[in-house]
């Protein structure tokens, strides 16, 4: 891989039988956090300014500039001038940039954001020299399984990390496996990236600190060279640093001091030394460090904002855009990736900073957003212009065939008793009618004098968000009647000989002018479409209501929905009894549960006496909706939850403020698992409001959904002694090992299956599921806090992050036998995150319906299609604990697997747009793929 070393310097004669210590001077820089991103910036300018004007005066000079590119682009945006003097310390290796483009959270991203991530800053860094050769990860709050075999396929052989290291590396290395058994070694931050911070805070007595410090971390390296990391949270490096170490040498003294770039250290370890302990999978100890899991559950809008961006951007733009549009919209989706991983930071998403900075990255992400719904309805609008205009066009964004439900908004005439979809194969498939618009969509009275004035409403044919098809001036019942629709037909629009003909006729009284639209109906239907391709259908008659047969359809009665598949029933109390056809039973679905919280953004902590409630004042249950595609019904319950802490008596209020849930319960035909939407109305401050799901059946371990992988987790967390050292020269961690953790698609126990539609803090409690849907608090940190020891951040009010209002969240409960695969969980997410999405045809109507074909994917899960370097480019990741065949079929002839680099690693045998690739467990494979000519 690409980087720029150079030998550290030595700055003075060695001594002989001197201790080394390699001295890193460094800046650890939260780009936004307990302040704006701008005024953060503010203070990064001066700092880097002081960084090059010290390391151009002083060979001797180094600087680590914490592994994000994010900080250098930042600086470069208002001293672009200085872009050759930052590329010249780079190659001469006087100043260490990159890998990454900005330090993420790991557990809050799609595994993909990860990749991009890493793509992104590794391209910024070659373009000034070359980046650190190290995955340095010095700050995140825990790191996902996958993190080793993404690293690997980049090209690194280290990793350099702090934060959720097991007690049982009791030194500075260790060699960090991923599930599918890639591995890297891993420079372990002993102390945090600031053990040297204080070194020279008295200069006077540099020489005793600089032993101290050896002393203590003597005993980790043994007769290796101690790493040293000086610097901090937006830290600068004292003037006096180059002086100071030279003289150590001069003085003679028991230590010898290098200052180098933490690439050049970790040049100089053997990435395949043996004797170093093990590490497997996702690293999440509080033994040696807080990994403050709270900034899983703050802030909840952040972490859906940046799920349905991602899945935007990842499973619509882009693969749509790859495999459908002639042109490859390159510069939109790279504004989209950047707005995603800049929002990613472990400051950012998480929610730990000022209610600002929310703000700001919640607008960040919302771009992103935007951008992808731009993408994608670009390439659906132009394969609709070729579709007629009396049907719709519908995109599959999955790599395997679908027949799924599709809502849509239509023009269907009045005397259609039933309505069904005509598919592309000429049969017709069941719809169901939700609601229908009246033909009348307007009337009002005007006096002849004042017609003239309607008419600014009209814009070209455009009346009312539709389009004039005809009018008419009736002059003996004084009326002016338009008649509107989707589309005007062909026949022009003629504005002048409109107002002519009112002028001439409408000369006195009062008229109506009256807007008559084709009745509209919104209805459900099935649409079959095959692998991220696109079908076409059209709303037809139907003889009867059931004139086509559905598989697993919905029946509804009284509080109970059944489709075959699965059946639940809505108890007194609001919560569901759910029984799957091979009889698990989920009881109590849906309970509940609040209990206060006086912790802060990075911690949850109950009060010394907590008030816990989940029964609720009032139980409201609607009639059931809908049927036989799909049933809903709507549970709402009312709560009367403490109002606030009461902070001088460690408890809760007395005083109360009311609270309601609202939980929409829906079933569809065909899917074994139930929808649930929910609407939380909060008013009170200071607590945690979680929904739990009863298993169905005793769990020691819970499976989850994360970054590219499934990680199996037990019952409890592991934490420090805190009455003794994790290790020798260590302290413990000082954090309450909470057994909260992470899932990002589903997580799974005891025959309960939750699919998520974003990022979520779950435990196992007591037999049931307990995920955090609400979690409320007022300060960044809490100085004082009874599950930490130190603080987290600085003591600033957060006062949106008590989350007053209206919070949204949704999942889906599948019960089942067996473990997670068997259940098909992996599968059954897919579906559930990522509908079928349809737009009207523009084309004239009554022409021919069709279906194409995409990309399809077996026995791996396609996370990633784009173009790259004029090849379409696939990302495979084995979801399996076994090894897999993944077969890809699509419109290619020739196709390679690539590192992460982009890179070859070898050619694939293609028959007839066809591939096998033999995967390990776990294995994320990318390959790309030549395209047929003509083959769009």
């Amino acid at each position: 891989m690409t980087g720029a070393t150079s030998g550290a310097v030595t700055t003075g004669a060695a001594t002989t039988g001197a201790a080394t210590v390699h001295l890193v001077p460094h800046t650890h820089w939260d780009r936004e956090w307990y302040e704006p991103f701008q005024r953060f910036r503010l203070r990064l300018v001066d700092l880097l300014d002081e960084v090059l004007e010290w390391a151009e005066a002083d060979r001797r000079f180094r600087f680590t500039l914490d592994g994000q590119m994010a900080a250098v682009d930042d600086y470069l945006e208002v001293r672009g001038e200085n872009r050759d003097r930052i590329a010249a310390l780079v190659r001469r290796g006087q100043l260490a940039v990159g890998p990454w483009q900005i330090l993420l959270d790991e557990f809050l991203v799609s595994g993909e954001n990860i990749i991009r991530n890493l793509e992104l800053g590794r391209a910024r860094a070659d373009e000034l020299g070359g980046a650190m050769p190290v995955g340095y990860l010095p700050d995140e709050f825990g790191h996902c399984a996958q993190m080793p075999q993404i690293l690997a396929a980049a090209g690194f052989a280290h990793a350099c990390l702090w934060r959720g290291v097991p007690a049982s590396v009791d030194g500075h290395a260790f060699r960090w496996v991923a599930p599918n058994g890639s591995a890297v070694r891993v420079e372990y931050l002993v102390g945090g990236y600031g053990n040297a911070a204080s070194l020279f805070a008295d200069p006077a007595r540099f020489a005793q600190r600089a032993a101290a410090l050896e002393s203590q971390l003597r005993p980790l390296f043994g007769a290796e060279p101690a790493l040293a990391m000086y610097g901090t949270d937006h830290s600068a490096p004292v003037r006096s640093l180059v002086g100071l170490v030279a003289g150590l040498a001069e003085d003679g003294g028991p230590v010898q001091m290098e200052i180098t770039t933490l690439g050049d250290y970790i040049a100089g370890r053997d990435a395949g030394a043996n004797g170093i302990p093990v590490v497997r999978g996702e690293l999440r100890s509080h033994a040696a460090a807080n990994i403050l899991p709270g900034v899983l559950s703050v802030r909840p809008h952040l972490k859906q904002a940046m799920a349905r961006a991602e899945r935007m951007v990842e499973r619509y733009a882009e693969p749509l855009a790859a495999l459908w549009s002639p042109t490859w919209p390159q510069r939109f989706l790279d504004m989209a990736w950047w707005r995603l991983v800049d929002a990613s930071g472990h400051d950012s998403v998480t929610g730990c900073g000022v209610d600002e900075t929310a703000v700001q990255v919640f607008a960040r992400i919302s771009e992103a957003e935007q951008l992808g719904q731009a993408v994608r309805d670009r390439v659906v609008g132009a394969i609709g212009r070729g579709v007629p205009r009396d049907a719709v066009v519908v995109v599959n964004p999955s790599a395997v065939d679908r027949t799924d439900l599709v809502t849509l908004d239509l023009e269907v005439p009045a005397e259609w008793s039933a309505v069904a979809l005509e598919q592309a194969d000429g049969t017709a498939a069941p719809a169901q009618v939700e609601s229908s618009t009246p033909a009348l969509l307007h009337e009002e009275r005007m006096e002849a004098a004042a017609l003239p004035t309607f008419f600014p409403r009209i814009h070209g044919r455009e009346l009312f968000g539709l389009e004039i098809v005809t009018w008419a001036v009736h002059a003996d019942e004084h009326l002016l009647q338009f008649d509107l629709a989707r589309h005007g037909g062909e026949v022009p629009f003629d504005p002048d000989a409109l107002r002519a003909e009112v002028a001439a006729t409408a000369v006195e009284g009062t008229w109506t002018i009256r807007l008559r639209a084709q009745e509209r109906r919104v209805i459900t239907g099935l649409v079959t479409v095959p692998a991220l391709g696109w079908s076409s259908a059209r709303a037809v008659p139907a003889p009867a209501p059931r004139h086509v047969s559905v598989k697993h359809p919905v029946q509804a009665q009284d509080r109970t929905l059944d489709n075959g598949l699965v059946r639940l029933t809505v108890q007194d109390d609001g919560t569901l009894r759910i029984v799957a056809t091979d009889g698990t039973v989920l009881d109590g679905v849906g309970r509940i549960v609040d209990g206060g919280d006086r912790g802060d953004t990075y911690n949850y902590a109950p009060p010394a006496s907590d008030t816990v409630l989940d029964a609720p004042r009032t139980v409201e249950v609607a009639a059931p909706d809908g049927g036989p595609l799909r049933s809903a019904i709507t549970v709402q319950r009312s709560y009367s939850w403490p109002a606030a802490m009461d902070w001088e008596r460690d408890r809760r209020s007395d005083a109360c403020e009311p609270a309601s849930v609202s939980m929409r319960v829906e079933l569809r035909a065909g899917e074994p698992f139930v929808r649930l939407e929910l609407a939380i109305d909060n008013r009170s401050a200071d607590h945690r409001v979680r929904l739990h799901v009863p298993m169905a059946r005793p769990a020691s371990a819970s499976h989850a959904e994360g970054q590219l992988a499934v990680v199996e987790r037990g019952l409890t967390a592991e934490g420090g002694d805190r009455l003794g050292a994790h290790s020798a020269g260590t302290a413990p961690s000082g954090e309450h090992p909470l057994p909260t953790f992470p899932a990002h698609g589903f997580v799974d126990a005891g025959g309960a299956g939750l699919l998520l539609t974003q990022a979520c803090e779950y435990e196992l409690v007591d037999g049931e599921l307990a995920l955090t849907v609400l979690r409320c608090t007022g300060q960044i940190s809490r100085n004082v806090h009874p599950y930490r020891e130190e603080p987290a951040g600085p003591q600033i009010p957060t006062p949106q992050a008590q989350m007053i209002g209206t919070t949204t969240v949704s999942l889906a409960v599948l019960p089942h036998g067996g473990d997670w695969v068997e259940a098909g969980l992996v599968g059954a997410g897919e579906r559930y995150r990522h509908p079928l999405h349809a737009t009207p045809g523009h084309d004239l109507p009554g022409g021919p319906l069709e279906s194409h074909a995409g990309l399809a994917a077996e026995g791996a899960v396609l996370t990633s299609v784009r173009r790259r370097d004029g090849m379409l480019e696939a990302r495979l990741v084995a979801q399996s604990p076994d090894p897999v065949t993944a077969v890809l079929r699509g419109p290619f002839d020739a196709a390679r697997t690539v590192d992460l680099c982009g890179l070859p690693v070898r050619d694939l045998l293609v028959v007839d747009g066809r591939l096998e690739l033999p995967l390990r467990p776990w294995e994320i494979a990318t390959v790309r793929l030549g395209e047929r000519r003509g083959a769009r």
